[in-house]
């Protein structure tokens, strides 16, 4: 957090849950950048929307914006669960101009109806109701039926997270871990990210030369033990941000020997994103304190039998493979609107999402992990005054 005043880190913590990114990487870099470089288009903008409250926009033409599609946005005071408004105090340290923030409404409530001309674009019948836009997290939430306190999901995507519904605000600023405004009456969503965790295998795809199918690659990884030969790859090809915010941190393979095999260093890759899945689950851990288990597994990645087992197996936590894992986001969307319209309630949709599979930690292949795993956060502290002098 260099970079901030002690008292203005504190204050924005204290009422946001954390704080604008240095790098202008958020909204509040966004407006400040259109307000110096292009004050013209600033001064023309009515309205500075996420693109899920645009599009919301532009099915009803109405603007709006809910606590969860401006979380990044760090104007909001969530120290209430279901905040009303944004924070004079926090729109002032940011700078900008808070007449251009549109209205909040409740996440997933009904923000109006569909316009008659996009309804006939689109098919769709006139009238139809149009519910708050939602971001890949809380979709996630519902897509997995992941909703009630405590129930776990974990998104292998492009980029991972862990997440829960809690009933508490709050923020831990050393292995970046917070709370965002939640999805019902009374909670936050436990919220963190890694920058790339299921892109890793597809890189590594990429580097063979992109024609070998994500099948082909577990198959092929199947055929090395538990271990990829002693080999480890370290994920954090883009930086990383929990539980270490290292922009500068880079990835690689370790411990090669002439005995690595290709099948080897894909194995080494899936467990790679798995220790690191641990390394953030084991500071959620700490966050919730206490056990988080059952965790419902979602994203492209879940689709892989073999890398739901090794997560399994490397987390020692029961791993249970979501149905169509790689479509959760368009049926999170669904079961938003569900519940916004009342066809359903929250504690019915855990029931409504259909699981594929449940894994359970293998003994033999636990004893394997539990051992490389102690060398794992190692592997960062060892290198990273290397990663700041190389990638400055």
């Amino acid at each position: 957090m260099s970079g901030f005043k002690p008292r203005e880190i504190a204050e924005w913590i204290r009422r946001s849950g954390g704080a604008p990114s240095l790098d202008g990487a958020d909204p509040i870099g966004h407006h400040l950048y259109i307000a110096k470089h292009h004050p013209e288009v600033a001064a023309a903008a009515r309205w500075y929307l996420e693109p899920v409250d645009y599009l919301t926009m532009c099915f009803t033409g109405v603007a709006s914006a809910s606590p969860a599609s401006m979380t990044g946005s760090w104007l909001i005071d969530t120290r209430s669960s279901n905040p009303t408004s944004y924070d004079p105090l926090l729109i002032s340290m940011a700078g900008i101009d808070g007449s251009k923030l549109p209205p909040l409404s409740p996440f997933g409530s009904v923000v109006g109806t569909i316009s008659p001309i996009v309804a006939e674009e689109l098919g769709l019948p006139v009238g139809a109701s149009v519910v708050t836009g939602q971001p890949d997290l809380h979709s996630a939430v519902y897509g997995a039926g992941a909703v009630m306190v405590g129930e776990a999901h974990m998104a292998i995507s492009t980029s991972g997270w862990i997440s829960a519904p809690t009933t508490k605000k709050k923020t831990d600023i050393v292995r970046q871990v917070a709370t965002v405004p939640g999805i019902g009456d009374g909670n936050y969503l436990i919220a963190n990210n890694h920058e790339t965790a299921g892109l890793c295998l597809s890189w590594l795809r990429d580097l063979l030369g992109g024609e070998v199918g994500f099948d082909d690659l577990t198959e092929l990884a199947s055929s090395s033990a538990p271990g990829a030969g002693g080999v480890f790859f370290t994920p954090w090809l883009n930086g990383e941000r929990s539980p270490i915010a290292d922009r500068r941190a880079r990835g690689g393979f370790h411990n090669l020997s002439l005995q690595t095999t290709q099948a080897d260093l894909v194995r080494a890759v899936m467990e790679g994103v798995a220790f690191n899945n641990l390394w953030l689950h084991q500071a959620v851990e700490k966050f919730t304190k206490g056990r988080v288990d059952d965790i419902r597994m979602i994203g492209g990645g879940a689709q892989s039998d073999l890398w739901c087992q090794i997560h399994a197996d490397v987390m020692d936590r029961t791993i249970e493979q979501v149905a169509d894992p790689l479509y959760c986001g368009l049926r999170g969307a669904a079961l938003v609107a569900a519940v916004a319209l009342g066809e359903v309630q929250l504690h019915e949709l855990r029931g409504l999402v259909p699981l594929r599979e449940t894994y359970r930690p293998d003994p033999a292949a636990r004893s394997v992990y539990q051992t490389m795993f102690k060398e794992f956060p190692k592997l960062y502290s060892s290198q990273k005054r290397f990663f700041h002098r190389m990638n400055k």
